[in-house]
């Protein structure tokens, strides 16, 4: 491997790290308190579920298509469309957590006079922390994947390697973009899960 490309590698790394990073942040901040506010409202819970779900099914291309007009080519179209796909496992996994919660924590936690607010704060969410952990771990994942394609639309990171193996046919251009989108997938999904057992455990 030149230096030139070893280079290029590490440039694009850490560019798609960056697209990547903000993506989860973003999602996270929008999942994360919208699971608190819907879990106690099934009737609005259903609609948000439905809402995540429908984003989720799009193929990627076709949001990017749909997202190209009103944004505009680059990085933060590739953000708002790689955002919306990692909402629902973070959404859902929340939401999983915090009803997942035994009924007699919740009763032992009223009959201790705290306050729903307190139960929330207290008990629910703590308990939920690895179903959450869970969720960001398959929405890093996922999101390291899909971002790839985002460099179709200008964005950069490892997919720059991707497009310019598939227009000239280069193995060794696609083996640069592939391989190290693959070891970062495995790298979070590994100290993720290590995160994960370690909370459940605790």
């Amino acid at each position: 491997m030149s230096p030139s490309l070893a280079e290029e590698i590490l440039s694009l790394s850490l560019q798609h790290l960056r697209l990547v990073a903000i993506t989860i942040a973003i999602a996270a901040a929008i999942a994360l308190p919208t699971a608190v506010l819907v879990a106690r409202r099934p009737g609005v819970r259903r609609w948000v579920l439905s809402f995540t779900n429908i984003a989720q099914t799009v193929p990627s291309l076709a949001l990017f298509g749909f997202l190209l007009p009103l944004i505009g080519i680059g990085e933060q179209t590739a953000i708002v469309a790689l955002s919306l796909y990692a909402l629902l496992p973070i959404l859902r996994s929340t939401l999983t957590g915090i009803l997942g919660v035994d009924p007699a924590v919740r009763e032992s936690a009223m009959a201790m006079g705290m306050t729903p607010r307190q139960i929330l704060w207290q008990v629910e969410l703590p308990l939920a922390v690895p179903s959450i952990v869970a969720g960001l771990r398959i929405a890093t994942v996922t999101t390291i994947g899909t971002a790839t394609i985002a460099a179709f639309i200008g964005a950069g990171g490892l997919g720059v390697f991707l497009v310019r193996g598939i227009a000239m046919m280069d193995k060794q251009a696609l083996l640069a973009g592939a391989l190290p989108a693959a070891a970062m997938a495995l790298a979070f999904d590994e100290g993720l899960e290590w995160i994960e057992r370690k909370l459940s455990a605790g």
